[in-house]
């Protein structure tokens, strides 16, 4: 069975997810966008796994955007996105991971919405930590 493991920045709280991820998905919408404050937000969607909070349950709290699906749980310490369960499915963002996931990414969606500056990205430099000035 497949097992990952997560936790928020600070630690305080932590999860594991029992079973396989079926998608994977970096999504442009506005609405993620604005929640994950980058160019799109990564998740992973399950209907086969579970979702078992190791610690720190009781710091997890979820918003609802009214009149839409979107949900996004976070920690209330650090404010880091968490999982949270959607009908039948476990949504993992896929930054709070602490283990590597056994699937790659699979699509980019609403790319409509993509923001302007989020083009062409891989022709500018890259570092492997902060560049000197």
């Amino acid at each position: 069975m497949e097992l990952n493991q997560g936790s928020c920045l600070c630690g305080s709280v932590q999860f594991e997810v029992r079973g396989p991820f079926e998608h994977f998905f970096l999504c442009h919408c506005t609405y993620c966008r604005k929640d994950s404050g980058s160019a799109h937000a990564a998740n992973l969607f399950s209907c086969e796994a579970a979702l078992h909070w190791k610690i720190g349950r009781e710091l997890v709290a979820t918003f609802q955007l009214p009149n839409t699906r979107h949900v996004k749980s976070f920690c209330t310490i650090c404010g880091s996105a968490l999982p949270h369960v959607a009908g039948s499915a476990v949504v993992v963002p896929a930054g709070c991971l602490d283990s590597t996931p056994a699937i790659a990414p699979q699509a980019h969606l609403f790319v409509d919405s993509r923001a302007a500056w989020d083009r062409e990205l891989e022709w500018i430099p890259a570092f492997s930590t902060v560049p000197s000035a």
